[in-house]
């Protein structure tokens, strides 16, 4: 997470007189510094062009899956992700021509800060659903349930968190406050670092633990290509991530005199360029397609059509209750047979 983090009272007021009033101006050196216009405004014009396009493109993807019935929410939390973005850069050159306005600049960076959560959100969902295709049993199982429960919970609160330290630091000159401000901001950092790196241990973790059963097949294309898929958007994520705590955590250099690793090209690669890159990568090999799951999946089978092959004979036997079933309907196969043929030609479309 790279917000301006608070310094020591006695920093600031070394390097400059202090407002009379709140917001203050910050006296520590950030990722990217403060946007100026000859620089930030075409950069900034760029990707918000970029991202608008990936806005279309999702959005476009999930309104024509929702008209067919295909569920794949992720398309719409991606057009919220795009969204938060495009605000972001709109902030950015908002800041560039009002440099001094403070609140402007919490709000930059602020959104530069909570758009990403959404991708790692996203990433944790597709993980998920591989491990329970891998191992079904103890994907299904409450336990690993309920973790990523909780760490969905954890990573909305870590967020609020750190927006509140974030907002306060800017509010006061108290040295102790700013103190604890920065030690959330790190934290926040630091678990959300950990999270862009879960789907690493989590998928390989998985393919290394011996199977008790075949692989669940689900959505579209090889098994092994969404686990390629995920890693290396789970990679760009991570290294943009990584990049922005590693930084946090060097001792803090005053606003006017910054270190090379807070240059404005470190700030475009390691936030905005690595996540358009999975914006687009996520567009041009149709996740909602590859990681779709049957609407209901509930338990271990359900991804391989089970759950549809239940669905059937329920209808079957609810259609039969208060009547005497012909000898035919008593036989009948049909329900499976039905899913049977129908995995056969997913099997067919994946070796084509």
């Amino acid at each position: 997470m790279d917000f301006l983090l608070p310094r020591q009272a006695e920093a600031a007021g070394s390097q400059q007189q202090s407002p009379q009033h709140a917001p203050y101006p910050p006296t520590t050196a950030s990722l990217g510094g403060v946007p100026t216009v000859s620089t930030d405004v075409p950069i900034s014009a760029v990707f918000l062009f970029l991202f608008i396009c990936g806005a279309v493109a999702h959005m476009t993807i999930f309104q024509m899956n929702r008209r067919r019935g295909h569920k794949f929410i992720m398309s719409g939390m991606m057009f919220g992700f795009c969204m938060a973005r495009i605000t972001t850069c709109v902030m950015r050159i908002v800041w560039a021509t009002r440099p001094t306005h403070i609140p402007i600049a919490i709000a930059a960076q602020i959104f530069v800060a909570a758009g990403v959560v959404l991708l790692f959100v996203i990433n944790l969902i597709f993980a998920e659903r591989i491990i329970r295709a891998a191992h079904p049993h103890a994907g299904w199982h409450p336990l690993f349930t309920h973790f990523f429960t909780a760490i969905y919970i954890v990573i909305v609160i870590s967020l609020v968190m750190i927006i509140t330290a974030n907002v306060q630091s800017f509010y006061t000159l108290n040295s102790n406050t700013k103190r604890v401000d920065r030690a959330i901001i790190l934290y926040g950092g630091t678990f959300y670092a950990i999270v862009s790196f879960l789907p690493f241990p989590l998928v390989l973790g998985g393919l290394i633990i011996p199977r008790k059963t075949r692989v669940e097949k689900f959505g579209t294309g090889r098994f092994r290509s969404k686990i390629a898929i995920l890693l290396t958007a789970t990679f760009l994520l991570c290294l943009g991530a990584a990049f922005r705590i590693g930084t946090n955590y060097k001792t803090p250099r005053p606003v006017n005199d910054p270190p090379e690793y807070y240059d404005k090209a470190c700030f475009y690669i390691f936030n905005l360029t690595v996540e358009i890159i999975v914006v687009i990568l996520y567009v041009a090999v149709r996740v909602d397609m590859r990681f779709h799951v049957p609407d209901g999946s509930s338990g271990p089978g359900h991804y391989a059509g089970k759950q549809a092959l239940e669905t059937k004979r329920n209808a079957v036997i609810k259609n039969t209750i208060g009547r005497v079933m012909t000898e035919e309907e008593v036989f009948d196969d049909a329900a499976e047979h039905e899913v049977n043929l129908e995995r056969e030609k997913t099997e067919a479309t994946e070796r084509v």
